[in-house]
């Protein structure tokens, strides 16, 4: 039962049921050929032989012609007796034997002239040196088909040339027997080499059956492995780990927003609880109460800002709904969001420059680029300021640019201030992550996670780079 299920099995993959379609086309392609050519073998033997009886027969003529009937008669006798297919009869005008190796040749052949065919029987005896049989037992007579021409001599005489066709028919048989023991053992090999194929597929798919197993116990670690045959197989395989490793990338980020909310917001909900504590306490006053409410109000607004922040991230990542790409003026949007963050930035002493080129167009949702640039100002004007100056000395610098650079599009927000240590500059981008020294300004750290959530959106990618210094943050766009 293992073995049928184990050939069952094997049946029903593509390979095997191709390399028995193949076979097929194989077999019924080899049976024509063969046909074909054991036609053509016997019409190229018979064209052949009828060729050579024609040649004799004028030979005969001619010598019966110029030489007479003795010469007629030695010619005949004389490869009568020679070995060979050859079938030769000399008769009078009454068609009474003569020479020859044939002796019953059918009346309607020595009557009519013509081409015929007839079964026949020569004896050893009428093509050998009666000289040599002597003291030796006569030999059976041998017997035949034969196709002939039938001729009637200037003198009267009937002359009958031919070839025994046990010879061609031999031919043919080898010519046949050749073949059908090649496609014979064509199809046993492709059989063969089927099922050899068939097995390495199955061992490979195996694999990838296995991995997947593995994986859905929860084991996300493993993957599908690749051989060095850089073959099919080893693609998808390539292909597989790539889309494993991504959701694995995906599963831990799920985790680390898990626990990062509940460690951000445990926070602030302890601070709504102490406040509606306190404003329902025994003994509390009017003022009290309504500085409790207003401190509830505030942190439920940070909150809902923090969980929109969320929601905006995941709709980024998840991909843009059909029509939410269009065509739209980035310089003007960038160039609008840095003249509103203008007067926020000269409050705090910082100065913004702009060098953006104009008519720069993009396949992009304006809100989300407005909302990208928006989160890089603000983070700007927290940190623009360097290290050791107050908050109302205008040595803080902000430069908003857009360029173009060969087939891509960057849009740059850099300042001057004390800036971010490389081994941070690729986890500041993380999901709530926020460095110490960021700690005693407010945010939820989700603000770059949305700027590089909305650049994976549009094709593009963020990076943080040193500005040397300070911070110049990046958006690295496709033109077309």
């Amino acid at each position: 039962m293992s073995q049928f299920s184990h050939f069952a099995q094997l049946w029903r993959t593509s390979t095997v049921r191709l390399t028995a379609t193949f076979i097929l086309i194989f077999g019924i392609f080899s049976i024509l050929l063969l046909g074909f050519i054991g036609w053509q073998s016997n019409v190229s033997i018979q064209r052949q032989q009828a060729d050579e009886i024609d040649r004799e027969v004028r030979i005969l003529q001619r010598i019966d012609a110029n030489q007479g009937v003795r010469a007629l008669a030695f010619a005949v006798e004389r490869i009568s007796r020679a070995p060979g297919p050859g079938v030769y009869f000399l008769g009078d005008a009454s068609g009474q034997y003569l020479l020859g190796n044939v002796t019953d040749v059918p009346v309607d052949v020595l009557l009519t002239p013509g081409t015929y065919g007839f079964d026949y029987e020569r004896a050893d005896a009428l093509t050998d040196n009666p000289e040599q049989l002597e003291g030796r037992d006569p030999q059976p007579a041998k017997s035949g088909y034969a196709v002939v021409r039938s001729v009637e001599l200037s003198n009267g005489m009937r002359l009958v040339v031919g070839r025994d066709v046990v010879e061609r028919r031999g031919f043919s048989a080898i010519i046949i027997q050749s073949f059908l023991i090649g496609v014979l053992g064509i199809i046993a090999f492709s059989i063969i080499a089927g099922g050899i194929t068939a097995q390495r597929v199955l061992r490979r798919i195996d694999a990838i059956r296995d991995t997947s197993t593995k994986i859905m116990s929860g084991n996300l670690s493993e993957r599908v492995p690749v051989t060095r045959r850089n073959d099919e197989f080893d693609g998808l395989a390539t292909n597989l780990n790539a889309m494993l490793d991504r959701i694995e990338q995906l599963l831990q980020g799920l985790k680390e927003v898990t626990d990062n909310v509940a460690h951000d917001l445990k926070t602030p909900l302890t601070r709504l609880r102490n406040q509606a504590e306190s404003a329902l306490r025994e003994g509390a006053s009017d003022e009290t109460r309504q500085q409790a409410l207003e401190t509830t109000i505030a942190e439920s607004d940070r909150l809902i800002q923090t969980f929109n922040a969320l929601l905006m991230i995941a709709r980024a990542e998840a991909g843009a709904p059909s029509g939410a790409l269009k065509d739209n003026d980035v310089s003007a949007i960038v160039a609008d969001v840095a003249e509103l963050y203008g007067p926020v930035a000269e409050d705090a002493g910082i100065v913004v420059e702009t060098t953006i080129t104009e008519g720069v167009h993009l396949h992009a949702n304006r809100e989300l680029i407005g909302q990208a640039m928006v989160n890089l100002l603000e983070n700007a004007v927290k940190y623009a300021r360097p290290e050791g100056q107050g908050e109302g000395q205008a040595q803080g610098r902000i430069t908003v640019g857009l360029r173009r650079a060969g087939d891509r599009v960057l849009i740059e927000v850099a300042d001057n201030g004390p800036g971010i240590p490389e081994p941070d500059r690729q986890r500041v981008i993380e999901r709530f992550v926020r460095l110490e020294k960021s700690r005693s300004e407010s945010g939820s750290g989700l603000g770059l996670s949305l700027v590089n959530a909305v650049a994976r959106l549009h094709g593009g990618s963020f990076r943080v780079e040193d500005n040397a210094p300070g911070v110049r943050a990046v958006i690295d766009l496709p033109a077309a």
